[in-house]
Order: C-alpha cells, then sequence, then structure tokens
C-alpha cells in the first residue's frame, strides 16, 4: 500500500480558480473521512468487495457497431450540476434522483461504461451512487471525482469503482506516477485527464514507464480557466500521443455528428455527460447520437 503523500499542486499552468476551491475543500474532507474510518479499516473493506469489471477491456475492445453508426465507444455520464452549469435539471434535486434509472437507459442505448459524478458538495453526487449502478446494469463504472490523496483511491474500490478519474491539473507527477500505480495494484483502471498541451507533455513520459498499459488518457474539450469548450482540443492534441495510449475525448460532445468527426479523427472513446443529463430522456439522447443517421441534437430543457 502506497502511504500519503503530500504535495504542492505542480503543473505547467496556472490553476483555475475552481479548482484550487475544490481541492482546498477535498483536502478538509478527506482529512475528515480519515478521522472517522481509517485506512486500514477502508482497505479491508476494499479488499472485501467483488472483483472489479474490466473498464478499460469495456471502453477499448467490446465496441460492437452496425455498419452506418459511429465507430466509437462512449461512457455516458452521471451528473446532477457542476460549478459551471449550474443545476442541470431541477428535478435532479430531488431525494428521489436514482442514478440506476438513468444507468439502465445508457446501457440500453448503447453505452459501453459509466461515469458517475461521487462528489456531493460540487456536483450533488454521492458514493453510494456506483453500488446503486452496479447492482442494476453490467456495465463497469468509473469514479468521477477529485483525487488528491490515496485514501481516495482506497475508497473507491471500497464503493465498488472500477476505475478511477485523475486530473492531471490537480497533481503532481509524483503523484500521478503512484496514484496510478496503486489504482492499478487494487485491479481497477485509470483515466488520466488533460487540457492542455503542457500538461500533455509532462504526463506522457509518466504513461510510457508505467508496467501497466491498461491507462486512459483523457483530452478535456474544456478549458476550466476560461469554462469554455472547443471540440477541437482533442484533434489538436491527438497527433502528439503515441498510437499505444488510448484516448478518451471529453467534453462539448452534443451531436452524431461530432462522434462521426472525432472517430473520423481517430478518437475512439468518447465521455459525455452534461448533454445527455439535460435532455428530457438521457437514454434516447444517446441512441440517437449512436445512430447511423446522422440527426440534430435534442433540445435541452
Amino acid at each position: 500500500m502506497i502511504n500519503h503523500m503530500t504535495h504542492p499542486l505542480h503543473n505547467p499552468d496556472r490553476i483555475p480558480a475552481v479548482l484550487e476551491e475544490i481541492i482546498e475543500f477535498k483536502r478538509e474532507q478527506v482529512a475528515a473521512e480519515q478521522a472517522a474510518e481509517p485506512i486500514g479499516v477502508l482497505h479491508a473493506q476494499a479488499l472485501d468487495t467483488p472483483p472489479p469489471r474490466d473498464f478499460f477491456a469495456a471502453v477499448t475492445e467490446h465496441r460492437v457497431m452496425k455498419a452506418g453508426h459511429p465507430d466509437i465507444a462512449v461512457i455516458a455520464e452521471i451528473k446532477r450540476r457542476s460549478p459551471s452549469a449550474g443545476l442541470i435539471r431541477p428535478e435532479y434535486e430531488s431525494d428521489d434522483f436514482d442514478p440506476s434509472v438513468i444507468a439502465q437507459a445508457y446501457s440500453n442505448a448503447g453505452a459501453s461504461a459509466i461515469s458517475c459524478l461521487t462528489d456531493q458538495k460540487f456536483f450533488g453526487g454521492n458514493p453510494d451512487y456506483i453500488a446503486k449502478i452496479k447492482q442494476t446494469i453490467d456495465l463497469p463504472v468509473l469514479r468521477k471525482d477529485f483525487i488528491i490523496d490515496p485514501y481516495q483511491i482506497i475508497q473507491a474500490r471500497a464503493i465498488q469503482a472500477d476505475a478511477v478519474l485523475l486530473i492531471a491539473e490537480c497533481l503532481t507527477n509524483a503523484q500521478i506516477a503512484a496514484f496510478i500505480e496503486q489504482i492499478t495494484e487494487l485491479d481497477m483502471t485509470t483515466l488520466l485527464e488533460v487540457h492542455s498541451k503542457a500538461n500533455l507533455d509532462r504526463v506522457l513520459p509518466i504513461l510510457e514507464s508505467a508496467p501497466d498499459k491498461r491507462i486512459l488518457l483523457g483530452i478535456n474539450n474544456r478549458d476550466l480557466s476560461t469554462m469554455t469548450t472547443d471540440l477541437n482540443n482533442s484533434i489538436k492534441l491527438k497527433p502528439s500521443v503515441p498510437n499505444n495510449i488510448h484516448l478518451v475525448t471529453e467534453s462539448g460532445i452534443k451531436t452524431n455528428q461530432d462522434l462521426r468527426t472525432l472517430s473520423d479523427a481517430g478518437l475512439k472513446i468518447a465521455l459525455i455527460g452534461e448533454h445527455l443529463m439535460r435532455t428530457p430522456n438521457p437514454g434516447a439522447a444517446l441512441a440517437q447520437m449512436l445512430s447511423s443517421e446522422q440527426t440534430s441534437p435534442p433540445a435541452a430543457q
């Protein structure tokens, strides 16, 4: 088991203010959680959970596409709100919110995997959502949160996550390498996210030297410092990534044509969240995006 590490934030880009606020809160939250449940107790719980589902294989090997459909695997996301968008849909504020219903709709529509926000304060998520989703469908589930401490990785396995998101902007090189190792030791998949070319350049040597190559590299099309989205960000950065690294394009994907454009550029995995969650029927919206017909996006609520 990897010991707790404390490093100052360090990356080539200025940390966006929204990330600074979230990270400071996460430090306090993790300290409180460790005081309430020591890491040894949590680790025992993690080892007692069912084995992780293979998230990596689900999005890289198990795409079954019909002729004419976009050749791309979708990680469909469940989230209720975000700092940039606020409350995504009013009824999601209700205590009756059931992520398993949305996950089932995503699965029926052709999703390859599920991403679930577990942060409560900023995104309206809940760690308990992952177990509820996995009781309903057979797809693997990513824990999407702001991971800054090894405790949270053990916690991810204890709540039955199959994969863990790491955000390069929040972590030092040493933390990224150590966290990937820890995630691998727990038989989960790593999704390491970057936005800029500078952060991409600093994480590529870490990925290339990692003994386990079952790591996904996410390119966020949203600039967290300005909250603007450029779908071409993934396309522009792809030539800088070695072919043996599997890329996930994230944010700003709204239409069937967007998926086709990304697929034609060689991007074969997409994470889609806010657009789907804003529509009256997220499952139907995903099915439309994966359709063989080129269509306009459904109107958001």
